[in-house]
């Protein structure tokens, strides 16, 4: 396994989602979307970010999201690492836009740089270790906290993150039980990792 071709989020209306979407991000971002009423309640033990060139990227896009119907979770703004807000879909799914500027350089646009799947897991090291047998090679590493993988060929980022960390970098509580409502496409024969993600061949 050397990459993530795509993510599938499971909602329970897919022209409602895909309407969104559309109006929030654009078409450039690689989610698919897929009918399912799989109960699930809380937080679900992922995020997505994008990552953008500069603050006023970043407020586009958030902007964007809140007028498509998306709920506030973090409004944006600055702190020591840059600028960035979170929102929630009105699928449930939770999305960080961010940037490392804390200066705009250039005309605000709504592009951008990198989508990022986080996943929140029990276990980072035992995580890790999985992911190491699957193929994957670790990019950063930052003791039982966090971990980035290095794909450069990926159209999305993958890290693993503490779960409760998540949460709190997301804003919500970190309690959460049922399906996950996401399905990671990659290149390897379909699995299912420690935390219950699920991969199938893209």
């Amino acid at each position: 396994m050397t990459s993530i071709d795509s993510i599938t989020l499971e909602v329970s209306d897919t022209a409602a989602a895909g309407e969104f979407y559309d109006a929030a991000f654009g078409s450039d971002a690689p989610v698919r979307l897929r009918a399912s009423d799989a109960p699930t309640t809380g937080f679900r033990g992922f995020t997505l970010s994008l990552t953008v060139s500069q603050p006023a990227n970043a407020d586009g896009l958030i902007n964007a999201a809140l007028a498509a119907g998306a709920s506030p979770l973090k409004p944006a703004a600055k702190s020591f690492w840059g600028y960035g807000g979170v929102v929630q879909a009105p699928d449930g799914t939770i999305w960080k836009v961010a940037t490392s500027a804390k200066k705009d350089t250039a005309p605000a646009s709504r592009r951008f740089d990198q989508i990022v799947l986080l996943l929140g897991v029990t276990d980072v090291v035992a995580s890790k270790r999985f992911y190491v047998d699957h193929g994957l090679a670790v990019g950063k590493s930052f003791a039982r906290t966090y971990v980035e993988f290095d794909t450069p060929s990926s159209p999305v980022k993958l890290a693993l993150y503490k779960r409760r960390g998540l949460a709190k970098d997301a804003g919500v509580s970190p309690d959460g039980t049922g399906s996950h409502r996401l399905v990671i496409g990659g290149d390897s024969a379909p699995f299912t990792d420690p935390d219950g993600f699920a991969w199938n061949k893209a």
